[in-house]
């Protein structure tokens, strides 16, 4: 009880705090007269692929049309900018604009001093801003009925098949499973047929936060959390994640390593693969001219309808100065504009949040009529569903012991309920 009271004083203190340091909250400047520059955090630009140049190409092309805006480019991995932000402000850097994922939305927006975008645009800039987006995208972003973090990168988890071994199994590959229990006869199969893995999700790496565990949780009618009580250890979960369990000990489903179960999937030698759209590009050229590639939809529970949530990120900002704000406002814009997402599209492999450009000639759609392999994740967005974050200064502690349990309750011996439970109870300790 004495750590929950802490914990409790600990998360109002930084409350108070950001309700003091917001008070003077200028009104957004009405244009750009002088030059000025702003930071923008990026966790694509801290990787070696395709991801940083599509950015520093988006990062050109807005410079060039806002020559009063400078962008210094600040690239920090995914796991780790969080942490660099927090560090920056302590050490009196006010940050722009950054890059960040949906599991700290909340902490952003209580905690950090994000800025609620409605309070620093303006009701008619705010319109402008979101107008044309995936309305389900904008709403993700939210807090207490204010957005804080604009839809930027998305993906949902879809399932990757290698037809070559559906065709060495005896399997169909035009009829790809739709159902869990379709998903372990395929598995089976094809560890009985050939030397191949049957299945595996990405759902237990350190690097891959919880939105494919929370996607198969959702599906089958769970939930992680219903306000600060964890619900992640109720029957719909234990039932969800006792069904992965029982396709490792089918055989089925692999015993790949968690940090790295794509690998697998990249040398050919892996049936099934359930994960980030975002990987579809690097999946397609692994696979050119040695297998074929197929997607299909994330399999249901039965007759029930499927929750695919969102991975990927949102875009923040910190600024505090009116002609700052604004320059971080006109960079949102153009990054989530037709143009930005028609590069984020079809070079990075992340979802256009502007369906209009799918088709469009004079954007997206000579790219999609050549990887028609994207249209069955732009279906699920129609289904899309909040990878939910967890409340409070102690939320990625909790959102780990979650993960670790997961994990141990799949792989390991003990009983699957026994051990969700005794995880829901200790990280309960941490919720505010």
């Amino acid at each position: 009880m004495l750590k929950r009271d802490f914990i409790k004083l600990l998360a109002a203190g930084s409350l108070a705090f950001t309700a003091l340091t917001g008070a003077a909250f200028a009104e957004m400047a009405a244009s750009i007269d002088e030059p000025v520059t702003i930071t923008f955090y990026n966790y694509n630009l801290a990787s070696a692929s395709i991801g940083a140049d599509a950015t520093r190409e988006l990062i050109a092309a807005f410079e060039a049309e806002n020559p009063n805006i400078k962008v210094e480019t600040i690239g920090v991995p995914s796991n780790e900018i969080i942490t660099r932000l927090q560090a920056d402000m302590a050490a009196g850097q006010q940050p722009d604009v950054a890059q960040l994922v949906f599991r700290d939305l909340l902490y952003i927006a209580s905690d950090l001093g994000g800025n609620a975008l409605e309070d620093m645009a303006g009701e008619e800039a705010y319109a402008a801003l979101v107008d044309g987006m995936i309305p389900r995208g904008v709403d993700l972003g939210r807090v207490d009925g204010k957005t804080y973090g604009l839809a930027y990168t998305f993906s949902t988890p879809i399932l990757y098949y290698n037809a070559d071994l559906f065709r060495a199994a005896g399997l169909d590959p035009d009829q790809p499973p739709r159902t869990w229990d379709e998903v372990k006869a395929a598995a089976e199969a094809i560890v009985e047929k050939t030397d191949a893995e049957g299945f595996f999700p990405g759902a237990y790496g350190p690097a891959d936060g919880t939105f494919v565990y929370q996607a198969i949780l959702m599906s089958n009618g769970g939930k992680v959390r219903d306000g600060n009580t964890l619900t992640f250890a109720d029957p719909e979960g234990i039932e969800a994640v006792q069904m992965l369990r029982d396709m490792v000990d089918g055989g089925g489903h692999a015993r790949l390593d968690p940090a790295s179960p794509s690998d697998a999937m990249l040398a050919g030698q892996l049936g099934m693969f359930l994960y980030t759209s975002a990987l579809q590009s690097t999946l397609s050229a692994a696979a050119e001219g040695k297998w074929e590639l197929r997607v299909a939809p994330m399999p249901a529970f039965g007759d029930k309808p499927t929750a695919p949530t969102n991975s990927g990120s949102a875009l923040f900002t910190f600024s505090k100065d009116p002609v700052k704000q604004r320059a971080s406002y006109e960079l949102m814009k153009f990054l989530t504009s037709k143009y930005g997402y028609t590069i984020i599209t079809s070079k990075i492999g992340y979802l256009p949040l502007r369906l209009d450009i799918v088709d469009d000639p004079e954007f997206l759609g000579p790219w999609t009529e050549q990887n028609p392999l994207i249209r069955p994740n732009l279906e699920q967005l129609s289904r899309l569903t909040p990878n939910v974050a967890f409340p409070g200064p102690n939320y990625r502690q909790a959102e780990s012991m979650m993960k670790e349990a997961v994990t141990e309750a799949v792989f390991g011996e003990g009983d699957v309920a026994e051990v969700l439970t005794a995880a829901q109870q200790n990280a309960q300790s941490l919720m505010p």
